[in-house]
């Protein structure tokens, strides 16, 4: 039998059990432990906090506005709300999905707003989010979109496509395909359905591959005319 080992956060003393837990569970008492040293105000705690998903965490809010300035400024704000609010903090869901779920809405607000002071628009609302349970489902068959990334030259080309769809569908596309998160987590980082988490990455899918469709398209070929050898 393993011997019981004994970890510290900044003082406080934690039992070692871990050895006969899954991954899942670990992460889980990860989770646990790191929020109680927050939640006592433990500096040590702040630190690992943002060593563990600063670098996660800044490349959603990336991918999402498409920008290094505004997503270094979403991160701050994120790590900022999350001081303010971990008493608040109940474990309804994982520490990562409670991470994402402020990522997400505050690269939400950060769009508005860039529209609203350098566009002149004042919401991003769409139509077609009002309908979208009306509509027949789609069929999401065949090839993803991701199956594309085999190189970089095909990473930028997705990154690409990922900035020019619509918002709301890249969300759910990051999160499922590039943080390979489960329906269950991205509805709660999202806080909609996961019928709707599903009618998102399949149209989202679909609005990639016209994206990739139209840049991968080859250029008309010169036709050459063979000539005989004299």
């Amino acid at each position: 039998m393993r011997a019981v080992e004994e970890e510290s956060v900044s003082g406080t003393l934690y039992l070692n059990l871990n050895s006969s837990l899954t991954p899942e569970q670990e992460a889980s008492l990860e989770d646990q432990r790191l929020i109680s040293a927050l939640q006592a105000g433990e500096e040590l705690a702040y630190e690992q906090l943002i060593q563990r998903f600063q670098t996660s965490v800044y490349n959603l809010a990336f991918r999402l506005l498409n920008d290094q300035a505004d997503a270094s400024d979403v991160l701050q704000e994120v790590f900022l709300k999350v001081f303010r609010n971990v008493n608040s903090f109940r474990g309804d869901s994982s520490l990562r999905t409670w991470l994402y779920r402020i990522a997400v809405n505050e690269s939400h607000n950060r769009r508005r707003w860039l529209f609203r002071h350098r566009r002149g628009e004042t919401t991003l609302d769409e139509t077609f989010e009002d309908n979208e349970t009306r509509e027949r489902p789609l069929l999401d068959g065949g090839e993803t979109p991701f199956d594309f990334t085999m190189n970089r030259e095909a990473q930028i080309l997705l990154e690409e496509g990922l900035a020019a769809i619509n918002p709301v569908y890249r969300s759910v596309l990051v999160l499922r395909e590039i943080e390979d998160m489960s329906y269950d987590e991205i509805a709660s980082v999202l806080e909609v359905s996961i019928g709707t988490v599903k009618s998102r990455i399949v149209r989202g899918r679909e609005a990639l591959r016209k994206y990739l469709a139209t840049r991968l398209d080859p250029a008309p070929s010169m036709q050459l005319v063979p000539r005989t050898a004299k």
